[in-house]
């Protein structure tokens, strides 16, 4: 029976490059580790911003998607994001930032799509006033 060809952006060589960066990026290896691993947590967030879906639409090969948004919730808190992008835009990572996405390549969920916003109207007097 054929292999199905893996459908995961993080190949071998980039995950070397890529596993430094983010070692750097958490400082800390306190606490229990995770079901899922670090490789499988950035694929399954890699897969949500390339096919826009719900958390709960990530597949379960990827992990059960409670864990991984609270995976991200919580690089979020600690700000393990924002020193992982620092460090990726040092010449030392440049193979591991080629594959991130910037916020042009998301797309916006339809709800987010210009509806107006529900607020008060305004008064001709209290314009004048």
């Amino acid at each position: 029976m054929a292999k199905t060809k893996s459908r995961r952006l993080i190949t071998d060589e980039v995950w070397q490059v890529l596993e430094e960066a983010l070692l750097e990026a958490k400082h800390s290896r306190a606490g229990a580790p995770g079901k899922l691993s670090d490789r499988d947590f950035l694929e399954a967030l890699l897969y949500l911003n390339r096919v826009g879906a719900p958390w709960r639409d990530i597949p379960a090969d990827l992990g059960y998607w409670h864990a991984v948004y609270m995976g991200f919730r919580r690089w979020e808190a600690r700000g393990v994001w924002h020193r992982l992008w620092s460090n990726l835009q040092t010449d030392r990572f440049a193979q591991a930032r080629d594959l991130f996405m910037d916020s042009t390549t998301i797309r916006a969920h339809h709800h987010a799509a210009g509806a107006p916003k529900k607020t008060d109207p305004t008064r001709l007097w209290d314009a004048l006033g």
